[in-house]
């Protein structure tokens, strides 16, 4: 009897490793499937990104064509042709009109000067005190100072602004 025991024991472990083996190929079926699965979700989440991009890019197209539309029919906007481009500040300058009558004078210059001390508000009080001109030296540097830089280099002490408007 002790010999039926020793063939079933190998019976049994002949079924444990067959066993053993299904297990191990179905694991590596299961990981085979799980890996076709991921790939194929990524392949799903790479087509609707490209599908949001063509959106995107619909969207857009249309929106330009829209535009166009607008810009032909609402505007009458076009495109530039190539005779409408102009070669020199010449040419430009032969598209200028002329200023009207009723056109005021354009500013050409803003500048700070010091104001002169005769056309001063107070000048006929100060005159009367006669401590405005030892008083105030720099007022007659600035005044003597001939070039922008000169007086852009001076204090500004009794500065004016002023604009100049050609005549």
């Amino acid at each position: 009897m002790v010999g039926g025991s020793r063939i079933r024991q190998i019976g049994w472990a002949l079924v444990l490793g067959i066993c053993f083996a299904l297990l191990l190929a179905l694991t590596f079926k299961v990981n085979a499937v799980k890996s076709d699965v991921r790939l194929a979700e990524r392949q799903i989440i790479a087509a609707q990104q490209a599908k949001l991009m063509l959106d995107t890019e619909f969207e857009t197209r249309a929106s330009q064509q829209q535009l166009s539309d607008w810009n032909a029919v609402e505007f009458g906007y076009a495109a530039p042709r190539a005779d409408q481009y102009l070669e020199s500040e010449r040419q430009l300058a032969v598209l200028g009109t002329p200023r009207g009558i009723d056109a005021p004078d354009p500013v050409r210059v803003a500048l700070n000067r010091p104001a002169p001390e005769s056309e001063s508000l107070f000048a006929e009080w100060m005159d009367d005190e006669g401590a405005d001109s030892a008083a105030r030296p720099e007022r007659r540097e600035l005044a003597a100072a001939g070039g922008l830089a000169e007086r852009l280099a001076s204090p500004a002490v009794g500065m004016a602004a002023v604009a100049e408007v050609s005549q």
